[in-house]
């Protein structure tokens, strides 16, 4: 399985048992999904190796604890601790509306409700407070800050994020 192919769910924690019992962070604001999963791809020297879920179960909201099969001792669970976890991009759930995932909209057009279409986005940069659309015009790179309150629809079948961007921010660009 290819990285490009999957996306992160969190990411091997601590561990929970002396028995090789691990908890896993996960990075979703809905971790009841992923509470029965059969498998996950654990990232070991930046491969993505599959690891059989013996059992799981939720813990203080935003853990899994998991036991994989065939990991039974604390050795076994130190191996993983600080390893990232992936599963395939076809278990997302599909969302609608306004929301969105950062890799759906990689592609997509951004257009504004005075200027029109501005640019492709080209990548999400999420290293910020405010998440920011990376655009492309030309040759020209813009920084588009992603707040709710400036996007009015996700146009999925015509590619599009339709904004209302406060005046001038666009024409700072260009």
């Amino acid at each position: 399985m290819r990285k490009e192919d999957c996306f992160y769910l969190g990411k091997i924690a601590k561990k929970f048992s002396f028995k090789g019992e691990v908890l896993a962070y996960l990075d979703t604001d809905e971790p009841e999904l992923y509470e029965n999963l059969e498998s996950v791809f654990v990232e070991c020297n930046k491969h993505l190796v599959p690891f059989f879920i013996e059992s799981s179960s939720l813990h203080k909201n935003d853990f899994l604890r998991i036991r994989f099969e065939d990991m039974t001792t604390e050795e076994d669970a130190d191996a993983i601790i600080g390893n990232a976890i992936y599963l395939p991009l076809k278990l997302l759930p599909k969302l609608t509306g306004k929301k969105f995932y950062f890799h759906e909209v990689i592609g997509f057009e951004i257009e504004d409700k005075r200027c029109g279409i501005i640019g492709e986005i080209v990548s999400v940069n999420d290293t910020t407070a405010q998440p920011l659309f990376e655009v492309l015009n030309g040759d020209v790179e813009m920084l588009i800050p992603m707040v709710d309150h400036f996007i009015i629809k996700i146009d999925r079948e015509n590619k599009k994020v339709v904004m209302d961007l406060p005046e001038g921010l666009v024409e700072m660009y260009l």
